[in-house]
């Protein structure tokens, strides 16, 4: 089943594209489309807002979507927590308290967003893995030790926000997600992000499957479990970061992607890994041009709708029982 799913969701994912390409104030007809991207168009106004508006922040947003998926299985996995997901180690509080202070220290025009929320996540991440990776328990040590992170880097970005009011607006729209300055240049920083967290981390379907045994088990089969479980988890809470550091927190879509492709194709990360990542960017795309049409004028922030759509799913997968996991 795994080739025909990957097949189908790549060519929905295609089929959305094209079709988001031509939704929005300006719309544009599907074959005014093909025609832009085949460079047959003389309409220069529409091809300017094709190439240089929409393509880039529909490639974005599905790459982001991607390697939102591909991490949310990543940490399942190594977590043993079938509620684990790329922020639960505190990437998202971490780069929100970034920037905030960037903001406050009136250092956001030399850093930018980007830079300011990209060193707090990192931040925050090995001080949270130096924590825990002495503990024999090394997986409750990591979740509990994200959760406090979490919290008090809440709390402590809500006193400087409400320190400085003035930015209040500013960085509460970042936080909650947005595409809307996506550029070509962001296409190319998040595919290479892509490539290389997807390409080595799935070679190593097999050591994330035996991180869903017991701990005495996966030693019993040779497997170094605190050593592995750096090493996956690392690469793909940077990953995570940088998609942040970029376009803000986007939630759920870690959470919900491996849980709908694990439901079709299993627990085996051989088979997983794909469809999570195929499934992340397809639900992150759909969530962002359903953010830019509708409102008449403006756009929703996109972390609003993955919640809205994550939420209840999330319930009725908890409802029906229907989650297998390991």
């Amino acid at each position: 089943m795994r080739r025909p799913l990957v097949a189908a969701l790549i060519d929905t994912g295609a089929l959305l594209a094209l079709l988001a390409i031509g939704l929005g104030p300006s719309n544009i007809s599907f074959g005014e489309t093909i025609a832009i991207l085949l460079g047959r168009s003389t309409a220069a106004g529409k091809a300017y807002i094709v190439t240089r508006l929409r393509l880039p922040r529909i490639l974005t947003s599905y790459m982001v979507g991607a390697i939102l998926g591909f991490s949310g299985a990543i940490f399942q996995a190594a977590l043993r927590n079938p509620m684990a997901d790329p922020f639960i180690l505190g990437v998202s509080s971490g780069a929100s308290f970034g920037v905030a202070v960037a903001l406050a220290l009136g250092l956001s025009a030399f850093v930018g967003f980007p830079i300011a929320a990209l060193i707090g996540s990192v931040i925050t991440m090995l001080f949270i893995f130096a924590l825990s990776i002495k503990r024999r328990r090394a997986t409750t040590s990591l979740l509990l030790t994200g959760v406090a992170m979490n919290y008090i880097l809440s709390s402590a970005m809500t006193l400087l926000l409400f320190m400085n009011k003035e930015q209040y607006q500013r960085i509460l729209y970042w936080s909650l997600g947005t595409f809307s300055t996506a550029t070509w240049r962001e296409v190319w920083v998040v595919g290479v992000v892509l490539l290389a967290l997807t390409l080595p981390l799935g070679l190593k379907h097999r050591t994330l499957d035996m991180m869903l045994l017991d701990e005495s088990s996966a030693l019993a089969g040779g497997l170094e479990v605190g050593k592995s479980r750096l090493l996956v988890l690392l690469p793909a809470s940077i990953a995570t970061a940088i998609c942040v550091s970029y376009f803000g927190v986007i939630g759920f879509i870690g959470l919900m992607a491996p849980h709908v492709s694990r439901l079709l194709v299993g627990p085996r990360h051989r088979n997983l890994l794909g469809p999570s990542a195929l499934f992340g960017g397809l639900l992150l795309l759909g969530s962002d041009t359903l953010a830019r049409i509708l409102l008449p004028t403006g756009e929703l922030p996109v972390g609003i709708i993955t919640s809205l759509m994550g939420v209840p799913l999330f319930l009725y997968l908890l409802r029906k029982g229907r989650y297998r996991y390991g």
